[in-house]
């Protein structure tokens, strides 16, 4: 008799309400490791526990909530392992925050799958662009957004911490089907010319 080779764990990616208590445990990680990133960096030392627990009360992340913006929580093989929140700024453009992947969870592809899942609940949003900011020493980020077509931009708004602003036009998510109807006199499309 052969085993049957253990399928791959696979990525899954879905709306969670901002307070629930898996949002709540992914931004405590989230939160923890870009604010001891940003003293380790400045000061040399970790985020005073008193000053981390003001910092993650202060970000409630109210603006998340429907109808103005979704919270999406990634999971790995069922597990909880990230996030991406999106909100309306303004009519057509969103702002991505709070992207974050557990440190265990990195390298498995799930941030390309988390940043197109939010790219979707912008575009269901109303959302034409997307922007974000980001800062200098969070490099994994900076490089993922390059990757993914975001283009640095200037500042959209004024906040601490703020370093580096990117943003992306969203192409509009093509009709069930997967086919745009065909322009009259429009080209077909070969399969092996490159895209």
């Amino acid at each position: 008799m052969t085993a049957t080779p253990a399928r791959p764990a696979s990525w899954t990616v879905t709306p969670e309400a901002y307070d629930a208590p898996v949002a709540a445990a992914l931004w405590r990680a989230y939160y923890t490791e870009v604010s001891d990133r940003w003293y380790l960096r400045h000061d040399g030392r970790r985020t005073d526990p008193r000053e981390l627990e003001r910092g993650i009360a202060a970000e409630t992340g109210a603006d998340l909530a429907p109808p103005g913006g979704v919270l999406l929580v990634a999971r790995y093989g069922g597990e909880a392992v990230g996030t991406a929140g999106v909100r309306l700024l303004e009519a057509g453009t969103a702002e991505l925050k709070r992207v974050f992947l557990r440190a265990e969870a990195r390298g498995r592809g799930g941030a390309p799958v988390l940043l197109a899942a939010a790219e979707d609940a912008a575009r269901t949003l109303g959302a034409r662009r997307i922007v974000l900011d980001t800062r200098t020493d969070l490099v994994e980020a900076r490089a993922l957004y390059a990757r993914h077509g975001y283009t640095e931009t200037g500042p959209y708004e004024e906040r601490p911490y703020a370093e580096h602003w990117y943003g992306k036009d969203l192409v509009p998510t093509p009709p069930a089907g997967g086919a745009w109807p065909r322009r009259a006199g429009a080209p077909t499309p070969s399969r092996t010319a490159p895209r």
